[in-house]
């Protein structure tokens, strides 16, 4: 998801994105919760857990490709949220899985949003001109991290502290083959936007939690830092990068930059 980021083709894109790229998605986002130290295996569930961060969009449950859970099953997820003290939550590809929107339904969960997934191949991103005043790039030190991760939570929500989960995830990204990105006034050296491209599997990096100042909006950053977070992770070997984005409009600038729908995306959860 983003916060200041034409609806596009479908799968099979002439600049490059694969058919059947969807499945590929949700495997690429269920091996990385795997991969989390912090992680539970539930019945035909992966729970991605966070426990330095409490933001309903750290932390949800993946489902296995063409699960079809019991209520027990269901019960037994649920469980295992309350346990951790978060909100009972998925997010998936109603296409991957499509026996397990009607049973959640059906358990009493409730759904968010749905959402298109969009993807870029490195033959089809079209990158902007410059921001005036503003340079893109990487964070240096702890300082720039934290920097970061503060413009993130605020964006998103929170207080505007740097979050130890959201900075822990930029650090792991960039360590790890994928991107942590910043845009800084060139006028005072502000941090004022923020982003990253995940650790990169099968050559699959997903862009999130880009996130600009209120103060500098509407001013083409999201835009700009996107495409240098791309392009940074097709450098490093990514043969594509994917994102949801958070609504219409924000659509619209990634398509701009050549980013095009391949899937839809449901967000689900129980209410407490």
């Amino acid at each position: 998801m983003d916060r200041d980021i034409p609806e596009g083709t479908t799968e099979g894109d002439p600049a490059g994105i694969p058919e059947g790229i969807a499945d590929d998605l949700q495997d690429c986002v269920r091996t990385l919760a795997l991969r989390s130290p912090d992680h539970r295996r539930v019945g035909p569930f992966v729970l991605r857990y966070n426990p330095d961060w409490d933001l309903p969009p750290a932390n949800y449950a993946i489902p296995d490709a063409g699960a079809a859970p019991t209520k027990a099953e269901i019960d037994e997820l649920v469980a295992a949220f309350r346990e951790l003290e978060r909100v009972p939550r998925l997010e998936f590809q109603p296409a991957c899985a499509p026996e397990l929107e009607p049973a959640l339904l059906a358990a009493g969960f409730t759904v968010e949003r749905r959402a298109p997934l969009m993807a870029c191949a490195p033959g089809g991103l079209r990158e902007p001109g410059p921001v005036d005043g503003i340079a893109f790039g990487e964070p240096a030190d702890d300082a720039a991290y934290a920097a970061a991760a503060s413009v993130q939570n605020l964006a998103y929500g929170g207080t505007g502290e740097a979050n130890a989960g959201a900075i822990r995830w930029l650090r792991t990204a960039a360590a790890g083959g994928g991107v942590a990105g910043i845009a800084t006034d060139t006028a005072d050296g502000t941090t004022v936007g923020a982003g990253g491209c995940s650790v990169p599997v099968d050559g699959l990096s997903e862009l999130a939690g880009l996130a600009v100042a209120a103060s500098h909006r509407r001013r083409g950053i999201g835009g700009g830092l996107s495409a240098y977070l791309t392009a940074t992770a097709f450098a490093r070997g990514c043969r594509l990068v994917w994102l949801e984005p958070a609504d219409a409009s924000i659509e619209r600038i990634y398509a701009g930059i050549g980013y095009r729908r391949v899937s839809e995306k449901v967000d689900i959860s129980l209410a407490p």
